[in-house]
């Protein structure tokens, strides 16, 4: 059963999405969380990194949508299925989440792209920030590691609950962008829900009005939660056909 270590809302921020707005997020702090616990929260918008657990809190702005696949209903796009067929030349071993230099180096060479593309602050983890974030001991974290060869490539964080995977994070090396592999790993996320008999594949928040967040859409059919249910309220996921 889960353990509350502490509950807090962040005070008002400028948002990372759409730097114009105040953003804020509701924060619980948690461990031996179960399961079945964490998907009553991901139904309800919650998402996990390491230790927490968060959602938006934000006073007036709703930008962020909650978005999930129903494995049995998404329809991939021709580019899609082409993204999921390059991630195959890959080796693809699932498992608890480790910590080693090679996975380090390859989290610091994937955020140097970030830091030149889109203006993130430098960052190069330790082994101590790299646990934490990555590979906190916990129920429901796996890793999903791309080898070629001995030679990793990519590592993407994810979820198992009873009934979904929750895709949590993802960084690879630059030398295999051209493959599309953020498309492949949202693939393989749903490729791996279908043989494990899950049936919803979480994508978390997508912001229309944000360039790096929009890809998410393109996934259709996809969910999207109404508001921010309580956990004594019933969540309701309405259906996306179309891209918007």
């Amino acid at each position: 059963m889960a353990r509350l270590v502490r509950h807090f809302v962040e005070e008002p921020r400028p948002c990372s999405y759409l730097p114009s707005v105040k953003a804020s997020l509701e924060y619980r702090l948690m461990v031996e969380v179960s399961q079945a616990e964490l998907e009553s929260l991901l139904v309800r918008g919650w998402r996990r990194f390491g230790p927490a657990y968060f959602r938006p809190s934000c006073g007036t702005c709703n930008a962020c949508d909650s978005l999930r696949l129903d494995v049995h209903r998404f329809n991939p796009s021709t580019s899609q299925k082409r993204a999921l067929k390059r991630s195959h030349r890959f080796r693809v071993e699932v498992g608890k989440p480790r910590i080693d230099a090679q996975r380090l180096q390859l989290h610091t060479r994937w955020h140097g792209t970030r830091e030149d593309a889109r203006g993130w602050e430098p960052t190069q983890l330790s082994e101590d920030e790299y646990a934490t974030q990555f590979a906190f001991p916990s129920t429901t974290g796996q890793e999903m590691a791309w080898y070629d060869g001995d030679q990793l490539l990519a590592i993407g964080l994810i979820d198992l609950t009873p009934n979904a995977v929750s895709a949590a994070y993802f960084f690879y090396d630059p030398v295999i962008a051209r493959l599309s592999p953020g498309v492949g790993n949202v693939m393989r996320c749903v490729e791996l829900a279908r043989e494990l008999g899950r049936q919803h594949v979480y994508l978390g928040y997508r912001v229309e009005a944000c360039a790096s967040l929009q890809y998410k859409g393109l996934f259709t059919p996809h969910e999207v939660l109404d508001g921010r249910p309580s956990p004594t309220q019933a969540p309701h996921w309405r259906e996306v056909t179309a891209v918007r």
